[in-house]
């Protein structure tokens, strides 16, 4: 019997939700007495990753390499992560919801017959039956989700499970598969060369709305974000990616990404209920708004009534002076 988590990889490296969905793989495993197994997926060269993956509490790592994982191949995955979750028995499957995750977690499920709960924000057990919370009408209800049977397939929102080290000696094994299915091929991935890390993965975010008034003011959030430091991300309410000032890619809310960073800034933004539901699981939200009655208050952990135009550099400013004295 064991818990398996899928230790999602691009571009032949090892993502940072892998090291949250196995942190969440962790806790249930303790919880049902099982072991925890990951599976990697990806061009043999990956196998070098393989046996790290114990640092964030994987007992055992199996391995699936082929050529064709180079990219992300939807048939050749699901067929890995299938015959792995028959060959330990799982009682649960965890993937991120990421785009890949999303994409490959029902396919296993219909693989399998199993139920699946997806965007959860929490793992757990009761009375000896995994449940799982997830968000439904945009954050402001949480479900209690349980399964009817084995496997329980999930998939964990980004930052709703903080990655922890949680060190074993891995057992690397490799998983022999049959010439990898190639239904669907990707033949190349291409995307943007940013400097700042995607909102979905951040660990600050700095989102601006249409308070800030146009994309030529985009620099005091920029300012505030550098100041904040390296690990934060701009992000945007869908008024202002509707409004052509900043790419979809940075979009927050039903329509865009769902985020739950430790601490989101949500500048010049109203808090209509399509942005809400993207980033209210944010542990900390501060907001700058100069309209006191401004929905986003209703949810901000700080708020500041004021002109966002004075406020911001104030902020920036601030910080630099702290981070000076660490």
């Amino acid at each position: 019997m064991s818990v398996l988590a899928f230790a999602e990889q691009r571009g032949g490296a090892v993502r940072q939700v892998a090291f949250e969905t196995l942190t969440a793989g962790r806790g249930l495993a303790d919880s049902l007495g099982v072991e925890l197994v990951a599976v990697l997926v990806g061009p043999p060269a990956l196998s070098s990753e393989a046996a790290g993956l114990g640092k964030y509490g994987a007992d055992r790592v199996i391995f699936a390499g082929s050529e064709s994982f180079e990219e992300y191949a939807p048939e050749g995955y699901t067929d890995a992560v299938a015959k792995a979750a028959g060959q330990t028995g799982a009682k649960a499957i965890l993937f991120p919801a990421s785009a890949q995750g999303r994409d490959l977690s029902p396919r296993v499920a219909a693989r399998l017959g199993a139920g699946l709960a997806t965007d959860v924000t929490q793992v757990g057990v009761e009375d000896g039956r995994i449940v799982a919370v997830r968000p439904a009408y945009g954050g402001k209800v949480l479900f209690k989700v349980g399964f009817k049977a084995e496997p329980a397939l999930l998939s964990l929102r980004p930052r709703a499970v903080a990655a922890a080290e949680s060190p074993r000696d891995a057992q690397v094994t490799t998983l022999e598969l049959d010439q990898p299915r190639e239904l669907t091929k990707v033949s190349t991935a291409t995307g943007e060369q940013k400097e700042r890390p995607d909102v979905a993965e951040a660990e600050i975010i700095v989102a601006g709305g249409r308070g800030v008034g146009g994309p030529e003011h985009w620099a005091l959030l920029e300012e505030l974000a550098d100041a904040l430091g390296p690990g934060t991300a701009l992000g945007a309410s869908r008024a202002v990616v509707d409004a052509g000032w900043r790419p979809h890619g940075e979009q927050v809310g039903q329509t865009g990404k769902v985020v739950a960073p430790p601490l989101y800034f949500a500048v010049g933004i109203s808090g209509a209920i399509q942005h809400l539901a993207g980033m209210r699981t944010a542990r900390c939200i501060v907001a700058v708004n100069k309209d006191a009655e401004a929905p986003i208050f209703k949810v901000a952990d700080y708020g500041i009534v004021g002109d966002l135009f004075e406020v911001v550099p104030r902020l920036s400013e601030e910080i630099r002076k702290l981070r000076s004295q660490e």
